[in-house]
């Protein structure tokens, strides 16, 4: 049997892998699983095939006896808030109609439970079970569902969660000046709304829904440039890059500074310690992606650190399961579990201005207390065989070698005293990925370049 699912629901390239048959058989397959009348939210962002593919996924689940919901204006909401709605107001499942950070040309179907969390591998398996056979469940016409509905609340219900979930008047006493860049996407529709509620001083970039004419999706130090530039010209406080679908944060300072998600989750996770969940276990989840700075800032100060596999689907099932005080991934995804069991950029924003708020100082000064690191991160496209095939001959390599160790959660770490580097196959492109991080930028480039000449060399054997 054939899969579908990758690190973060179905993605592929519009009208290529991702096909309008695809996401109507997907959506019968889903609705086959939940039952005839189940209630099912869906949502998607601005990306290029996006109504496509929503109503193809709704005319299956339709088919197939669920009860539709689209969310607001033709179904644009952040992921997140689509998550949130799905728990709080009682849906059975949701589907999202997205491809987060992924370039434009990609588009994607995520399916989340009643929890507002992605469905289990288990869960997965069982769809693409019933999509691979065709086993869908046909409702006769007298009792087909004549019509989908309109969910308003998704936006509204969510924004009032997030500035809910801090401390208001301690943000609004600062008066601070933020600019948010919303990848022209679905977090134009939350992010500056949730900093004007706060009591902020908004600046806008990008903030109107498109398929991405500005930027692409994902916020990196190349792509949030031009936001840098606006931070040091305008003197502002600090900025936020969201991703396409607005799961993701990244923060920066008012140097115009980017800090990867790694470095703002450690920080939240000291503070959410301290100052807001004492009395949870202090126990932090992190994919294997992120910095060594993540053990070495938090442990010293009794936070235990657990590694996981990459993707936030591993973080909200472990926090589910045995509890935390949050989780994170490098990549700006931060869960706040008291909140919502699944990242969220909007809540990562207002956690951040309240703690910068609460500790009276600079954005950059909070980040001056970490380790520094210095970090590079690539990929090289190929097929997931070959990258497979590059992860097991490095493993070979590195293996019982004197002075390093190794972690195989998920693809492979390996640590030696003065750097890191991490090898894995995306699970959303035909890519290896690798990151290097060592104490002097030189020598992370370096390091870098050298994996991706060792990649290509072992790929083409």
């Amino acid at each position: 049997m054939g899969r579908l699912f990758g690190t973060d629901g179905v993605r592929g390239v519009v009208n290529e892998q991702l096909t309008p048959e695809l996401a109507l058989k997907l959506g019968a397959a889903i609705a086959t699983y939940h039952g005839e009348g189940a209630r099912i939210l869906v949502g998607r962002d601005a990306r290029v095939g996006g109504d496509m593919i929503l109503h193809a996924v709704v005319a299956g689940l339709l088919s197939s006896g669920a009860r539709v919901y689209v969310a607001g204006s033709q179904g644009f909401a952040p992921t997140p808030a689509v998550q949130y709605a799905v728990k709080e107001l009682g849906y059975d499942a949701g589907v999202i109609i997205t491809a987060s950070h992924n370039p434009p040309q990609y588009n994607g179907i995520k399916v989340v439970g009643p929890l507002g969390i992605e469905i289990d591998r288990d869960t997965e398996r069982k769809i693409e079970e019933i999509y691979f056979e065709e086993r869908f469940r046909r409702i006769p016409w007298s009792r087909a569902i004549n019509e989908t509905n309109t969910e308003h609340r998704v936006v509204n219900l969510y924004v009032d969660a997030v500035v809910d979930r801090v401390d208001k008047n301690l943000i609004r006493r600062r008066g601070f000046r933020v600019l948010v860049d919303c990848a022209n996407n679905v977090s134009s529709l939350t992010s500056p709304e949730i900093l004007r509620k706060l009591g902020v001083k908004v600046y806008t970039l990008a903030c109107n829904p498109g398929p991405f004419p500005y930027r692409e999706p994902e916020p990196t130090p190349d792509s949030l440039a031009e936001v840098a530039a606006v931070v040091r010209t305008l003197g502002l406080d600090m900025a936020v890059g969201h991703d396409g679908d607005g799961d993701r944060a990244i923060i920066l300072d008012e140097k115009g500074e980017v800090w990867w998600g790694d470095r703002t989750g450690t920080l939240l996770a000291a503070y959410i310690a301290e100052e807001k969940l004492p009395d949870v276990p202090k126990r932090l989840y992190t994919a294997v992606s992120s910095s060594r700075l993540v053990s070495d800032y938090l442990e010293p100060r009794g936070i235990e650190v657990v590694w996981t596999p990459v993707g936030s689907i591993n973080l909200s099932y472990r926090l589910l399961e045995e509890g935390g005080i949050a989780g994170f991934e490098e990549n700006g995804g931060f869960i706040y579990p008291p909140h919502l069991l699944a990242r969220d950029g909007g809540m990562t924003l207002a956690l951040f201005l309240e703690m910068l708020a609460k500790k009276g100082v600079k954005a950059s000064e909070l980040f001056s207390e970490l380790p520094r690191y210095y970090a590079v991160k690539t990929k090289v496209p190929m097929q997931r065989e070959k990258a497979l095939k590059v992860v097991e001959a490095l493993r070979n390599e590195y293996e019982g070698k004197p002075g390093y160790r190794i972690v195989t959660v998920d693809g492979l770490r390996v640590e030696a005293d003065d750097f890191w580097f991490l090898v894995r196959p995306s699970g959303t492109e035909p890519v290896l990925r690798i990151m290097v991080e060592a104490r002097s930028p030189d020598r992370a480039k370096e390091l870098a370049n050298n994996l991706v000449e060792k990649a290509r060399r072992l790929a083409a054997l």
